[in-house]
């Protein structure tokens, strides 16, 4: 517990910041408020790690699908698309982030507050609501992995420009999930 958390305006320091208010009771020196927020003054490490993510994993995923959008071959009004878009994309980022965390050498951190706490600060959001019903859901599953047995290749093709293969699987799970909702 610090009396004090300094902070810049960036949104990823809100639990942070949520906690500090919480329990800013418990704090030595009630005159200061429980956090600041300034301008950072120097990049800190955690920074640079946002940059090395945004690069290797947020905007190699990106591009592919603003290229669907631009050619209109998607449309971002359709709740099956943007279920779609959201569910693939997650997975795949989630590989991807796997792979930076990985080239990092890993941090205990979160291991330990895991294994004392019994909890982890993930937050799960869908972009849009699940449309599938239990059974249906099995049957789309089974037939998306037919065609892509192995989703991590389509993280290698994203990354190293080649986006096809990730469009083509997104268009495929897009037409299974119409037909199987």
């Amino acid at each position: 517990m610090w009396d004090q958390l300094r902070v810049d305006h960036g949104r990823e320091f809100y639990m942070c910041l949520y906690m500090q208010e919480m329990l800013s009771r418990h704090r030595h020196n009630l005159s200061r408020s429980p956090y600041l927020q300034t301008t950072s003054k120097r990049n800190l490490r955690v920074e640079r790690l946002w940059t090395e993510v945004n690069n290797r994993v947020n905007y190699p995923l990106k591009q592919p699908l603003v290229h669907l959008l631009d050619q209109e071959v998607i449309n971002m009004e359709d709740n099956i698309t943007k279920f779609c878009i959201s569910n693939l994309t997650c997975q795949l980022s989630q590989i991807g982030l796997g792979r930076v965390v990985q080239s990092w050498n890993g941090h205990r951190i979160p291991d330990m507050y895991k294994q004392e706490l019994g909890s982890s600060l993930t937050w799960a959001s869908d972009f849009d609501t699940d449309p599938f019903s239990c059974e249906d859901r099995c049957h789309a599953e089974q037939d998306f992995a037919e065609n892509y047995p192995d989703i991590s290749l389509l993280f290698y093709h994203v990354v190293n420009n080649d986006y096809t293969p990730f469009q083509d699987a997104l268009l495929n799970l897009m037409n299974v999930t119409q037909r199987h909702v």
